[in-house]
């Protein structure tokens, strides 16, 4: 099989006919009848399946694997990567942000060069300025602590040989941040700037993106523990020096030690520099204990395939 086209469904119900449309046409041009189109879905509460039951009724290239609960995003693209078949797979989000016909493109630059994979970057990062303002910040301190070279702004949409997807799924860890896993397999990988369309409304929240930015870091760096050490090393001396003058002063001057303030402060200080190592040396627990587990990444409810 040529090509696999692979796309999660989560709330997807009001763009998932449209995206069918649109892509397939993409699909017959490339490869006449020799593509695939898979949907994931990953725990929709929508109608979202139920549209995707009706394309699979009308169209033999269309094969849905619906998952028993929300695994989340990262997890269900890795099943469906799983599922996919052909020698290339294009991987985008159902939701129309990014627009199919791009795969045209990304075949022309994938055929032209000989690369391994092209991604999608946006030309312009999408939302108002807190958005753009926290995602640069992010990008920032990815680039201090993790050693690992990310491509900013990348979008979910990317073209890809299967030599490179099949290393891909070679990673098996369960606690996934897919996007440094795209970056860490390697390969020769070429960015193409996109336009992302922006929608009112989307499930990535806040706080999901903020628990994405702990996951990779706490993932990919041992920076925040080496933090940890170099922060306790620093007190230490501080305070033993602040200690040795002091006791120099009561012994040769006959100063007395005074400073309930700064007692208090440094209480407060060290209790936050203690609570917030524990916090940070748990995660890391937390995700050993997870790993050792060996649970799977997803559980498959249903498959519908020919």
């Amino acid at each position: 099989m040529k090509l696999s086209i692979v796309g999660t469904l989560y709330c997807s119900a009001p763009f998932l006919r449209e995206f069918y449309e649109r892509v397939s046409g993409v699909a017959k041009k490339l490869c006449d009848e020799d593509y695939e189109i898979i949907f994931v879905n990953d725990g929709s509460p929508d109608e979202s399946l139920l549209i995707a039951i009706d394309l699979f009724k009308e169209d033999p290239h269309v094969r849905i694997f619906d998952l028993s609960r929300n695994f989340g995003h990262h997890q269900a693209m890795l099943t469906g990567l799983e599922k996919a078949r052909g020698q290339k797979v294009f991987l985008i989000d159902t939701d129309l942000e990014e627009r199919p016909e791009y795969l045209e493109d990304f075949n022309r630059e994938l055929d032209c060069t000989g690369c391994d994979v092209v991604y999608g970057v946006q030309d312009d990062r999408k939302g108002g300025w807190f958005e753009r303002w926290s995602g640069a910040l992010a990008y920032f301190i990815y680039g201090l602590l993790i050693d690992v070279e990310h491509p900013r702004n990348v979008v979910t949409m990317r073209l890809m040989k299967r030599g490179y997807v099949n290393a891909l799924l070679e990673f098996k860890e369960y606690e996934v941040t897919i996007s440094f896993l795209w970056a860490i397999t390697g390969f020769d990988q070429r960015p193409q700037v996109i336009k992302k369309l922006k929608r009112m409304g989307t499930s990535y929240s806040f706080g999901k993106k903020f628990d994405h930015f702990i996951n990779a870091i706490t993932s990919f760096s041992a920076a925040p523990l080496k933090f940890i050490f170099y922060s306790g090393l620093a007190i230490f001396m501080i305070s033993l020096i602040y200690s040795i003058i002091t006791f120099y002063q009561k012994i040769a001057f006959n100063i007395p030690i005074d400073g309930w303030t700064s007692l208090i402060l440094s209480i407060w200080l060290l209790s936050g520099i203690l609570i917030l190592s524990i916090g940070v040396v748990g995660i890391y627990l937390m995700k050993i204990f997870m790993e050792t587990k060996k649970r799977p990444r997803t559980i498959i409810k249903s498959e519908y395939v020919r």
